[in-house]
């Protein structure tokens, strides 16, 4: 190499280490307490299209956690959360099964990441959640908006509570009282003998129908609800208190305890013992809301005993945890009957 050539090369390796220096780094921004202080906490979500959820947001050993409940379902924990810039990123993690082989077996799968984008904006938190589709042509976007929910209360003293006057849901004649919660959907509720009976059936020819909840016209603050129900094996059904907490109504029986079992809070609280009965008979629900509080009594047995509920459960009407709402029974899922439906005010 000449010397003439050296030189230009030293020079420019001189300039070009020193423009590198100079050259501003990507912009951080700290993880600190106080931006992660901005979410931690239960949040009632309000999603566009009328749907609700909840997002819970906590600091474990070193790291961020958090729990979601997104418009129906159960209530899962994230795939991953995490601070970028003013923003708290979260995570879920689905499954595409693209192809299979001839038994079956998946040969290749995606694992699509949807991501909820969460600001704060003064007392509420607002985003979008993103969600690829299936072909991965495209990015569904969904608005929400968050508001915080306090700590709930300690365990109201049911001993002491005062009750009004009982109020008969049901007349054992008609559906006098009860609408559905989608005018627009197919009620496969009527009364036969005196019972409430819901009978989803799909034609054999013709168009899917589709069936909807049922809902009662009045709303109710704190209460007692008793009701006698009769889920056939295999079938599922719910029933909600003021249409945000739903109390499973399932054939478990036989089945390991779990909060999707009959009688449990769903997804929420596990009953202490199994007290169901088989398929097709007709078992007793003895429900107590009170205080962000849920008693259940199945067939003469406590079930679960004045435990605190932390927010909406999937399929929940509206997310204000503190507003009155109807008693709502589901009609979409499975044949079931109801009779003896009486609920009496918590007097405070």
């Amino acid at each position: 190499m000449k010397p003439i050539t050296k030189v230009i090369l030293t020079a420019f390796a001189i300039v070009f280490l020193t423009s590198c220096s100079n050259a501003p780094k990507p912009e951080t921004s700290p993880v600190t307490k106080a931006q992660l202080s901005d979410f931690l906490g239960n949040w009632t979500l309000s999603i566009e299209g009328g749907w609700v959820g909840w997002l819970d947001v906590r600091q474990e050993q070193g790291y961020i956690d958090a729990d979601l409940l997104w418009k129906w379902a159960s209530v899962y924990p994230v795939a991953n959360v995490y601070l970028q810039g003013d923003k708290l990123i979260v995570t879920r993690v689905g499954s595409f099964v693209r192809t299979k082989d001839a038994n079956g077996k998946a040969i290749r799968e995606h694992l699509p990441t949807s991501t909820l984008e969460v600001k704060r904006e003064g007392e509420k938190i607002t985003g979008y959640f993103l969600e690829p589709n299936a072909d991965g042509l495209k990015v569904d976007s969904t608005a929400f908006s968050g508001v915080k929910l306090p700590i709930v209360p300690a365990a109201p003293d049911l001993k002491t509570l005062k009750f009004g006057q009982p109020i008969n849901l049901f007349n054992s004649k008609d559906m006098t009282g009860w609408k559905l919660t989608n005018k627009e959907q197919v009620s496969g509720f009527k009364v036969i003998d005196g019972v409430m009976v819901n009978d989803p059936a799909q034609p054999e020819k013709g168009e899917h129908i589709i069936y909807g909840n049922l809902q009662t016209e009045q709303e109710f603050e704190d209460f007692n609800l008793k009701l006698e129900v009769n889920v056939p094996a295999h079938s599922n059904s719910g029933v909600y208190l003021r249409g945000i907490y739903e109390i499973q109504v399932l054939d478990s029986y036989g089945l390991p305890l779990d909060s999707h079992n009959m009688g449990g809070v769903y997804s929420r609280i596990t009953p202490t013992v199994n007290a169901e009965k088989p398929g097709g008979e007709w078992q007793s629900l003895d429900i107590t809301l009170c205080d962000r509080h849920i008693t259940v009594v199945l067939n003469g047995t406590t079930i679960i005993d004045n435990k605190p509920v932390l927010g909406p459960t999937g399929g929940a009407l509206h997310a204000d945890v503190f507003a009155p709402g109807p008693i709502y029974l589901q009609g979409d899922h499975g044949k079931v009957s109801y009779r003896n439906i009486v609920l009496t005010p918590i007097v405070k």
